[in-house]
């Protein structure tokens, strides 16, 4: 490998222990993060809040700052990245056995880069491209409600088919009336509901997290689960985390991987995303010229990434202790993953629209990878 691989400290929380903790509470169970027994629980989850980003603006998000202490962090999957990171945390499984193991990923069978978040189709059927059970589906078989609370635009997308299976989906654009949508139901009858809040990322990815825009929407996330807390009964549990962090990087520090031409012989497809790009070789390229690759890669780009074959970040563990054979076939031949402040393009003609996006994760940087772990209303009493 180019660089050491940063090592997750000992005990660290994860971000798939989670959900299976919440549920256990509901239970009085035993449970991986020590969460007491409460008689419903919430779980928010704020896209692109990572630890970094909220210790930053501390200020302008009195509720969570307050509650954040530096224990209070939970490690996301690797890549950093929303399909694989909420498909952990919604079955409690790393990527090598849910199989989401990136952005954009290959379908061997079709030959076909596969956006694993918008781009579900016919080829590409939710319940069998990721066939884990989800907690959902666990909590609903021992007979507690559960409800999936986001926008409206996500209610029937092929990823909450894949990741929100056996819960109820309640639609509701405005991040207030969410927060409506679940105090309704955890004060009806005990429950476990997921709250959804995606505006932070969205604003990163537009206008960059040190931007004006993503101050305001953790402002308005802040006052919403503030409101949250005050309003829900005393016996419900309320955890607030995060799929990734967020780091902004300029358009002056994208860099493209055209200008090494050298070493794009051999290579059929590029997957990822421009903090964590996989690269597919083609199959009939003999081990000689893959590992002329792989070092050409090391020797090119491993001042400023991570450059593994798949063989060894399996081995590393970065996709979990299990990776299943549809997981390592959708895995990058070779992956680059940045240690610093960069992001990879094909070519500057290559998809300009993503090119846009300043607000960036994928890799295994503490601001991509660490998250809030930030416990309320009966978890923060036990």
């Amino acid at each position: 490998m180019s660089a050491m691989l940063p090592v997750a400290p000992d005990g660290a929380a994860r971000l798939t222990e989670v959900m299976p903790s919440a549920l256990a509470a509901l239970s009085g169970a035993a449970n991986p993060l020590g969460f007491p027994a409460a008689a419903s629980v919430v779980v928010v989850l704020v896209d692109g809040l990572g630890s970094a980003n909220l210790r930053a603006r501390a200020g302008h998000a009195r509720t969570l700052s307050a509650a954040h202490g530096r224990r209070d962090v939970a490690l996301t999957t690797f890549p950093s990245t929303t399909a694989a990171a909420l498909a952990s945390f919604t079955t409690g499984r790393m990527p090598g056995e849910h199989g989401l193991v990136g952005y954009r990923v290959l379908d061997a069978a079709h030959d076909r880069m596969v956006n694993q978040l918008s781009g579900w189709d016919a080829g590409m059927r939710p319940e069998s491209w990721q066939p884990v059970p989800t907690v959902f589906e666990e909590a609903r078989a021992a007979g507690v409600p559960v409800y999936a609370i986001g926008q409206g635009k996500y209610a029937t997308s092929g990823f909450t088919r894949a990741v929100l299976r056996g819960a109820e989906y309640v639609a509701a654009d405005a991040m207030e009336a969410r927060v409506d949508a679940a105090l309704e139901r955890v004060s009806a009858s005990p429950s476990l509901c997921y709250l959804y809040i995606p505006e932070l990322d969205q604003a990163a990815h537009k206008d960059g997290w040190e931007s004006d825009r993503w101050l305001a929407r953790l402002e308005e996330a802040d006052r919403a689960i503030g409101e949250l807390r005050r309003r829900m009964p005393r016996s419900t549990g309320l955890v607030v985390t995060a799929d990734h962090g967020v780091v902004d990087v300029p358009e002056h520090r994208h860099v493209f991987l055209s200008g090494r031409p050298e070493l794009r012989s051999g290579v059929r497809h590029v997957g990822g995303e421009p903090r964590c790009i996989a690269l597919y070789l083609e199959p009939g390229l003999g081990p000689a010229e893959r590992e002329r690759l792989l070092d050409g890669w090391r020797e090119a780009e491993g001042s400023r990434a991570w450059v593994l074959s798949r063989a060894e970040a399996i081995d590393a563990g970065l996709y979990g202790p299990v990776v299943t054979p549809a997981a390592e076939e959708r895995i990058g031949d070779i992956l680059i993953a940045v240690r610093s402040g960069v992001a990879y393009y094909e070519s500057p003609a290559v998809d300009p629209k993503a090119q846009a996006m300043i607000g960036q994760h994928g890799s295994l940087s503490d601001e991509e990878r660490r998250v809030p772990l930030i416990r309320l209303g009966a978890f923060a009493r036990g």
